[in-house]
């Protein structure tokens, strides 16, 4: 019953808010208590008795009365923060203002006139509810008075850690305390795991959660190139905040250390809340909030004050210093070992049905690794130092497969590629790639036997063929991280030399080729993937040289390309009249794996945030040579054949919003249209190509000329030339029909001082620009407003920095 009373008189309180036409004075603590002190309710109570509507309402028509709020609840988080909340009605009031900044802040954020307003000082307020204020402490904007009352509250005795206090008398004083001593878990740094107390993570969380809450400032601004820094992440991970590291530890510690599993009881998650977890999401989110640098301009809108500090760049931050610091081998060990197990605990099968907890926050795990590699190149070289790297390897290849027909998991897909595309410029990877894979995660790919390049390739293969249309962008990337693995591979199966072939002759088609401005590039990067195999690892791959040598006809047809104008039209009149479409089986397709689901699109009705154009390949990634001793040299920009008429190419990269589904349309239907038929298309909700784009781009044979002439054929046509008539006459000899034969003399077969003299490797390394930068905001606050739905912090406010687009 009281509970249902305190909701009632909190309710109340806010119609009287919302009513009030007068300023309420700050003095009045009979009113303003109504919201926090008599009152125990929940996040969930409080976003569902305040509506939107009517803090809109008090924002436009009783300002001053938003405003007292604001500063009355900031008010009781720093009293709590200097007290140490020794009572349960100090905590309740602490958790209690906690919950209602959460709903309001995204209010205040929305409209730009109050954005400035945490930001500026408060008259005449005085810290703490004294009346005797320090300079310093007494001109200390809004903001930063929450933000550090927020970091003091994270390391409170008895609220959010455990009390060290010696005896029944002695009391932990919130100032002197040595947060370093209260770290929330075991791992980077600290030794000693601290007891589980579930209220404790609860406190932890609803704190969390707030934090969250004042980054999500971000949200509201729209996407811009210029490096603006958040002023809140900027302030909270600065030297001010005296909790900076032992809070990075924990955060990252609580994260690498949990088990979903726990002790392996089946169906132990339906038995029991798991508060924990809940913990977990909000570390990881604020851990991939904070860990945003790029050595920009702290943007404090509206503080006039504050123009002169906008010339400088802003401070360090701490949370990114302390990760690219973290440097024993065992902190990377633990970090790298709880992050795979993570990320594979949705692949977990078990005999019993939904008997094993199933996390749902891979995509902030993914965007956190990331951070590590980018932020920590020893991280990097530890996690390709051992096959360890196959742990995050493989769900990454899951996640991506599993996502390739849903358009409301496009970001999930750009962000396992840009970290395969990232681990792919390092040799260590490409080596790693030829351990026999054997764990056999139920996927729906084909069966085989063989390496994880095999594995790589079967699921780049099935993304490329079966994949939604919007995935087009990220295909000069997959080929791109098999160009930079493919001279490391020592023996591809079968099933994946038929895949790497047919990929060539599903892109080699004249119609294909003569479509779309850059659709040559993709056969660059397969015939410079073909070359490196042959020339540094001829040996162990029987298979792709009998792949290549029974698909010749399409290497033949490309060097013979016709470029005069009368053939470039008649291959497109070809096509829009009658569909050639290139089977997406190739004779070697196979059942798929035991367990498996099929991908399939998202749930009507599901929302995605958009996102910002990703760069085409030739600014996403530079390129480095591989020299004799193993080191590699950046090599100057050329024109490669690669960039031929870049600037034609440039609209590789498309957006996932709708205003540029145009342009989207007039790049990626091509691909589309080799692997799927109209009435297929038709089905799918594709749009085809069978009337011309409204382009201004057109064929020409200058063009077609200007790269043809640099296809690098000729290794390959010079392994046709020798093996070619070899095969044919054991073929002849023999009477042979079994492929094995055929196979067996071409594994021991050489072209030791046949082919042209080995190229030098070229590695395509990934680079960081400013592109890069705004598409990885984007992407992780639309993860960030879709992951928090109970409550829904951010739901129905106006976000700029996306559009939240339902399905």
């Amino acid at each position: 019953m009281g509970s249902t009373d305190s909701k009632l008189n909190f309710r109340k309180a806010v119609i009287q808010l919302t009513t009030k036409t007068q300023p309420v004075e700050a003095t009045d603590d009979a009113f303003w208590d109504q919201f926090w002190a008599d009152t125990a309710t929940t996040v969930q109570d409080v976003f569902a008795l305040v509506p939107a509507a009517e803090i809109r309402a008090v924002r436009e028509e009783s300002p001053s009365n938003l405003a007292t709020l604001c500063y009355k609840a900031v008010e009781k988080l720093v009293q709590g923060a200097e007290s140490g909340c020794p009572t349960e009605r100090e905590k309740q009031v602490v958790l209690n203002s906690t919950c209602i900044l959460t709903r309001i802040l995204p209010y205040i954020f929305e409209d730009q006139d109050w954005r400035g307003f945490f930001w500026s000082t408060v008259p005449g307020a005085g810290r703490a509810g004294t009346d005797e204020m320090d300079d310093d402490d007494g001109a200390r904007p809004l903001a930063e008075s929450l933000l550090l009352a927020i970091a003091d509250l994270l390391f409170c005795p008895d609220f959010t850690v455990h009390s060290h206090k010696r005896g029944p008398d002695s009391v932990e004083d919130m100032q002197s305390i040595d947060s370093c001593e209260y770290i929330w878990e075991a791992g980077v740094g600290f030794a000693q795991s601290p007891p589980l107390n579930y209220i404790h993570d609860l406190n932890r969380a609803e704190l969390l959660r707030l934090l969250l809450t004042c980054f999500s400032e971000a949200m509201y601004l729209p996407p811009s190139a210029d490096n603006v820094l958040n002023p809140w992440v900027t302030f909270f991970c600065s030297t001010e905040n005296r909790h900076a590291l032992p809070l990075f530890t924990s955060l990252l510690n609580v994260v690498c250390a949990y088990d979903p599993v726990g002790y392996g009881i089946p169906y132990n998650h339906l038995l029991f809340s798991d508060y924990r977890e809940q913990l977990v999401e909000q570390a990881v989110q604020i851990l991939i909030v904070t860990l945003e640098h790029e050595g920009g301009v702290a943007h404090r809108p509206a503080s006039p004050s504050s123009m002169e500090e906008q010339e400088c760049t802003g401070p360090d931050n701490l949370f990114v210093n302390y990760l690219s610091r973290i440097h024993r081998e065992e902190d990377y060990d633990f970090v790298l070992k709880g992050l795979a197990r993570l990320l594979t605990n949705p692949l977990t099968q078990t005999y019993l049905p939904n008997s094993t907890k199933k996390i749902q926050f891979h995509q902030e795990l993914l965007v956190l690794f990331w951070k590590l590699c980018d932020f920590n190149k020893k991280f990097l070289f530890f996690v390709l130092k051992s096959s360890d790297v196959l742990d995050i390897l493989v769900p990454i290849l899951f996640y991506l497969n599993d996502s390739r027909a849903d358009l409301s998991r496009v970001g999930l897909m750009h962000i396992g590629v840009f970290i395969l595309l990232l681990l792919s410029g390092e040799r260590n990877f490409g080596v790693r790639l030829n351990k026999p894979y054997s764990i056999h995660v139920p996927m729906d790919i084909p069966v085989f036997t063989g390496t994880h390049a095999d594995l790589l390739i079967v699921v780049f293969h099935k993304i490329i063929t079966s994949g939604h249309q919007r995935l087009q962008p990220l295909f000069d990337c997959l080929l791109t991280i098999i160009v930079n693995v493919s001279p490391y591979l020592k023996s591809l199966s079968m099933v994946a030399a038929n895949k790497l072939l047919h990929l060539l002759e599903a892109f080699s088609t004249n119609w294909f080729l003569f479509s779309a401005a850059q659709n040559h590039h993709l056969v660059f990067f397969l015939l410079e993937a073909f070359n490196n195999i042959i020339q540094y690892q001829f040996d162990g791959n029987c298979n792709l040289v009998y792949a290549i040598i029974r698909k010749r006809n399409v290497f033949h047809q490309l060097a013979n390309l016709p470029s005069d104008s009368a053939s470039i039209q008649k291959a497109l009149q070809r096509k829009r009249k009658s569909p050639d479409v290139i089977s997406r089986t190739s004779s070697q397709e196979t059942v798929s794996m035991e367990g498996s689901h099929p991908a399939v699109p998202a749930e009507p009705g599901t929302l995605k945030a958009s996102l910002v154009a990703i760069p085409g390949i030739d600014k996403l990634t530079e390129k480095s040579q591989v020299s004799e001793d193993g080191t590699m040299v950046s090599v100057p920009k050329t024109d490669s054949p690669h960039t031929v008429h870049s600037d034609q190419s440039a609209i590789a990269g498309t957006s996932d919003t709708e205003s540029n589904s145009g342009r989207d349309n007039e790049v990626s239907v091509c691909v589309c249209d080799v692997f799927y038929t109209e009435a297929e298309m038709e089905r799918r909700h594709v749009p085809c190509a069978s009337s011309p784009s409204p382009s201004y781009w057109a064929p020409t044979p200058e063009w077609v000329l200007s790269w043809k002439s640099k296809l690098p054929l000729q290794t390959i046509m010079r392994l046709l030339q020798v093996l070619v008539p070899q095969v044919e006459k054991i073929c002849i000899d023999k009477g042979l029909t079994d492929e094995s034969e055929i196979l067996k003399f071409l594994q021991h077969g050489t072209l030791v001082g046949l082919l042209p003299v080995p190229h030098p490797i070229l590695i395509r390394k990934y680079q960081a620009n400013a592109g890069t930068a705004m598409w990885f905001r984007t992407y992780m606050w639309g993860v960030v407003y879709l992951r928090n739905v109970d409550p829904p912090i951010w739901y129905d406010t106006d976000v700029r920095l996306f559009e939240i687009q339902r399905m």
